[in-house]
């Protein structure tokens, strides 16, 4: 699934092809919006919110998309050959004058009335990217459960919104914690918050997400896909687990040297490392994750 920092980038690209220009031809291949026309409105704005889209338009409609874990969209100049995938792929097609958006796989397509978005996003937690960006709220609602497993509770969008299973992975890493610590026991809360928005910011302008700051092949990320490999700063293989229950598990990935607090077990090349009171205890559900240590492991949702 997208990060919230490709959103924002579609969003950016989207508007400037799209915003201030008339449509010129619409076309949905869903079923719900399939007589849908959209010919003559003008696109006034588009918008990321966390990972969703919302492409505003005159007359008081916002169209409604989100990525999950397949769909885009493409960019074309008018009579360029499609490249994102087969034809029967295609969800929805917005068209001006100089270009076509083209949104391939989405998901969830929904036209709603402007002033009824936060029928779509109003659950959303703040929103990293954001100019409204509110750190406070974000932590008051991360800590309104503060026996949650952190790396559970930075993914779950209601609390903030935007991260993802990549940033979560690697600002856990930078602050030496295991994705099972729990909120209350993550001895600086604003700190780790901070330093996930960092990672975003820094990355939201360019397609290549790196957390390590370089941007050669194979060196972008700390742990994240890294199962397997040594650990850039100890050399301890990276550990992978699957956290929270199905369907909605996600693999985790963590030095077992470098970040302290529960885990499942694993091989611990120092049990006696301690730190303000967290230990690599074995978590108590650690015969449920499966742990992988096999080289080139790949994420999965």
């Amino acid at each position: 699934m997208p990060e919230g920092d490709t959103v924002w980038l579609a969003a950016q690209r989207m508007h400037e092809a799209l915003a201030g220009r008339e449509l010129t031809r619409s076309d949905f291949r869903v079923p719900a919006l399939a007589t849908v026309d959209l010919t003559g409105r003008t696109v006034l704005k588009v918008v990321p919110r966390g990972k969703h889209l919302l492409t505003r338009l005159s007359g008081g409609s916002t169209l409604h998309t989100h990525f999950r874990m397949e769909g885009s969209w493409h960019l074309y100049r008018p009579g360029d050959r499609w490249r994102g995938g087969p034809a029967w792929q295609v969800r929805v097609v917005l068209e001006n004058a100089q270009w076509q958006a083209v949104g391939y796989r989405l998901p969830v397509i929904e036209l709603l009335a402007t002033d009824a978005e936060s029928g779509a996003v109003g659950h959303l937690g703040p929103d990293l990217l954001a100019e409204d960006w509110d750190p406070a709220e974000a932590l008051r609602r991360l800590r309104t459960d503060c026996s949650r497993e952190i790396g559970l509770a930075l993914l779950d969008q209601r609390n903030l919104a935007g991260l993802g299973n990549l940033y979560r992975t690697e600002v856990l890493f930078l602050q030496g914690l295991t994705p099972w610590t729990t909120v209350g026991d993550v001895p600086d809360l604003p700190a780790l918050v901070e330093k996930g928005r960092r990672l975003m910011v820094a990355n939201r302008g360019r397609w290549e997400q790196s957390t390590t700051g370089s941007l050669r092949r194979g060196q972008t990320h700390w742990v994240f896909e890294r199962s397997g490999q040594a650990c850039r700063r100890c050399g301890t293989p990276i550990a992978l687990a699957e956290q929270g229950a199905a369907p909605y598990a996600r693999l985790s990935y963590w030095c077992p040297r470098c970040q302290l607090g529960p885990a499942p077990s694993v091989a611990d090349p120092d049990p006696s490392t301690r730190r303000q009171g967290l230990t690599r205890s074995a978590h108590p559900g650690a015969d449920r994750p499966r742990v992988i240590h096999a080289p080139g492991g790949r994420w999965r949702p």
